[in-house]
């Protein structure tokens, strides 16, 4: 089992930036490919960004791309989402997954474990 918990999200304005955390416990994360999703009201889990095992390959929403950036630290067992020139629409709850797979996962149904969500809100 591994156990996952988000933290860092917040009330900022447009254009200020956020760097959210998933800490794990159980498990060392590097065997698992690790994602970020968020979930607005009324809408759809998405993905927002996805990093393999190693780092070495990464993916981001066209939605984020430029402005997110996600990182992992295996020896710290801790994935980040750094969220720069945030935007409105980016206000959702976002979650941190992982997979338990060494290649990038795209979509809900590859995570295998998820954590509690952290609150994102950006205000115009």
């Amino acid at each position: 089992q591994v156990q996952l918990v988000e933290s860092g999200g917040g009330l900022v304005q447009a254009g200020d930036s956020l760097r959210l955390s998933c800490a794990a416990s159980g498990r060392t994360l590097s065997n698992y490919a690790m994602g970020w999703f968020r979930q607005a009201p009324g809408k759809e889990r998405e993905i927002v960004s996805a990093i393999n095992w190693s780092g070495g390959s990464t993916y981001y929403a066209t939605s984020v791309k430029g402005r997110f950036t996600i990182s992992r630290d295996n020896a710290k067992n801790t994935v980040y989402l750094q969220m720069n020139s945030l935007k409105p629409e980016d206000t959702a709850v976002y979650y941190c997954a992982a997979a338990r797979k060494s290649g990038l996962g795209y979509v809900p149904d590859e995570f295998d474990y998820w954590g509690q969500g952290t609150q994102v809100t950006v205000s115009s």
